[in-house]
C-alpha cells in the first residue's frame, strides 16, 4: 500500500511561475499530480533545489501536499547541467528533512535525470524502490538539433542510460517513448510502463469564445491562431512563421484577418540559446513580411491561458521533438483543435482528422494546407474542436493518477518479493 510518496524535481519547483526558463510541461505535471495525490489521501513530498533563500523553505500543495526547498549549489536560477556538481548536497538536505520530520517514505518518483541520480543514492540509504520518469530523452533532442550549442551534454546521454539500468521502474508517456527507451539506450522493456500526463480538466474546459475574445481584446473579426511553449529551435517556431507566410501569399483577404499569438518564454530571455532563437524569428517575421500577423506576448499564467485556447480558432505545435505534448491535451480540453508536427508524442496524441490534423515535420507547405482547410470551414473546425474535447476525457488526472497508484504497487510489491 503506498501511503507516502518522495517526489523529486531537483531542477525546478512545481510552483515556479510557467513558461519562463527550465519551467514548463514538467511543472504542471508534478503540481498537478501531487495535488490529485493528496486528494486522494497519499502524503507527497516534493523535494526541489532552493533556488531563493527568501522562499519558505517548505510550502503545501494540495491537501497532503508539500514542496520542500533543499539547498544545493547557489540560491538563485542556475545552469542545470551544473546543478550535476551539487546532487550529494541536495540528496543529504532531504535525508536530514525526513529525518527531521521522522517520517519514511514507501516509494521514490524522480523527474529528469538529475533527480534520478539523486534517487539511486536515497533509494540506498532507505531500501525502497524508485520510479522514474524523463519527460525528455537527451538522444531524442540531439537527433533534431540543428547546431551545437542545442545539443544535450553526453554526460547527460550517459546518466540517462544509467538510470534506466538501475531504476526498478520506468514511467514512458507513449509507447513511441518506450521504443526510444529501448531501442536508443537499451532499456529493459518489462520495467516500462506507459502512463501518459493528465490534464487539469477543471481548469481547461470550453468558455463561449466571444467572452474569450472580449477578455483579451481580440477583435471580433481577427481569426486567432495560438502558439505555446518555449522560445527554443526545438519548437520549430520558423515553421508557423513560414507557413504563414505562405497562407498570406495564397489567401492575401484571409491572412488580413487573422493574428497569431506566440505565449511563452521571455522577450528578453537570459539564456543565450533563447535570446538567439528570439532575434533569429523576428528577424524571419519581418523578412517575410508577416511582422503584422505574429506576436510574441512572453509567459502567461494557466488562467490566463484558458481564455487564449478558448478564444483561438486553431492551437499550432510545429516541434521538432515532443516527448508528449501536455498544451495538445491543455487545447483540446478547451475545445480547440491542433494542428501538429507527426514527432514524437504529437503523434500519438493527435488523431489526423479526429481532434486535429498531423503534418510532416519542417513542412510549412502541409502546414499552409491545414491552416487554410480549418481557417475557411467552421463547421469542420467546430466539429474537430467538439471531438477533441470528448477525446481528451480520459486524460484526467483522476484516471492518470489511478492508473500510477497501481504501477507504484506492483513497483513495490515485487520490490519487496
Amino acid at each position: 500500500m503506498i501511503n507516502r510518496i518522495a517526489m523529486l524535481s531537483v531542477h525546478t519547483s512545481p510552483l515556479a511561475t510557467l513558461g519562463g526558463k527550465e519551467t514548463g510541461g514538467m511543472n504542471v505535471y508534478v503540481r498537478d499530480l501531487t495535488q490529485e495525490l493528496s486528494r486522494r489521501g497519499v502524503d507527497v513530498d516534493v523535494y526541489t533545489r532552493s533556488q531563493n533563500p527568501a522562499t519558505p523553505r517548505i510550502q503545501p500543495l494540495g491537501e497532503r501536499g508539500r514542496v520542500i526547498q533543499v539547498k544545493a549549489g547557489p540560491e538563485l536560477p542556475y545552469n542545470k547541467n551544473l546543478i550535476f556538481n551539487h546532487l550529494a548536497e541536495f540528496e543529504t538536505g532531504v535525508q536530514a528533512q525526513a529525518k527531521t520530520d521522522h517520517i519514511s517514505y514507501d516509494i521514490i518518483y524522480a523527474h529528469y535525470w538529475l533527480s534520478g541520480l539523486a534517487a539511486n543514492t536515497l533509494r540506498r540509504a532507505w531500501h525502497i524502490p524508485m520510479t522514474q520518469m524523463f519527460h525528455t530523452l537527451a538522444e531524442m533532442k540531439n537527433r533534431v538539433a540543428q547546431t551545437p550549442a542545442e545539443r544535450d551534454p553526453d554526460q547527460r546521454v550517459n546518466c540517462e542510460g544509467e538510470i534506466m539500468r538501475f531504476a526498478d521502474r520506468l514511467i514512458a508517456a507513449t509507447p513511441l517513448e518506450k521504443n526510444q527507451m529501448t531501442w536508443l539506450y537499451g532499456a529493459e522493456a518489462d520495467k516500462i510502463s506507459i502512463v501518459p500526463p493528465g490534464v487539469d480538466l477543471a481548469r481547461f474546459k470550453p468558455m463561449d469564445q466571444r467572452q474569450a475574445r472580449e477578455y483579451l481584446g481580440v477583435p471580433p473579426e481577427h481569426k486567432l491562431l495560438l502558439f505555446v511553449g518555449r522560445i527554443q529551435p526545438l519548437k520549430g517556431i520558423d515553421t508557423l512563421i513560414r507557413a504563414l507566410a505562405l497562407v498570406k501569399k495564397r489567401e492575401p483577404a484571409l491572412a488580413r484577418k487573422i493574428c497569431v499569438s506566440i505565449i511563452g518564454g521571455d522577450p528578453n530571455p537570459d539564456s543565450e540559446v533563447e535570446q538567439a532563437e528570439f532575434e533569429r524569428l523576428e528577424m524571419l517575421r519581418a523578412e517575410l513580411g508577416i511582422g503584422d500577423l505574429v506576436t510574441f506576448l512572453g509567459a502567461k499564467d494557466q488562467d490566463t491561458l484558458v481564455y487564449y485556447y478558448a478564444a483561438a480558432e486553431i492551437v499550432v505545435m510545429p516541434s521538432h521533438y515532443e516527448s508528449f505534448g501536455m498544451v495538445a491535451l491543455e487545447a483540446m480540453a478547451c475545445g480547440t483543435p491542433v494542428i501538429a508536427s507527426d514527432v514524437g508524442g504529437l503523434s500519438f496524441n493527435i488523431e489526423d482528422g479526429y481532434n486535429g490534423y498531423r503534418v510532416p515535420n519542417r513542412d510549412p507547405q502541409a502546414m499552409a494546407d491545414k491552416i487554410i482547410l480549418l481557417l475557411k470551414h467552421r463547421v469542420l473546425r467546430d466539429q474537430l474542436g467538439e471531438q477533441a474535447r470528448m477525446w481528451v476525457q480520459h486524460y484526467s488526472w483522476v484516471n492518470i493518477a489511478e492508473e500510477l497508484l497501481e504501477v507504484f504497487e506492483d513497483t513495490l510489491y515485487r520490490f519487496e518479493h
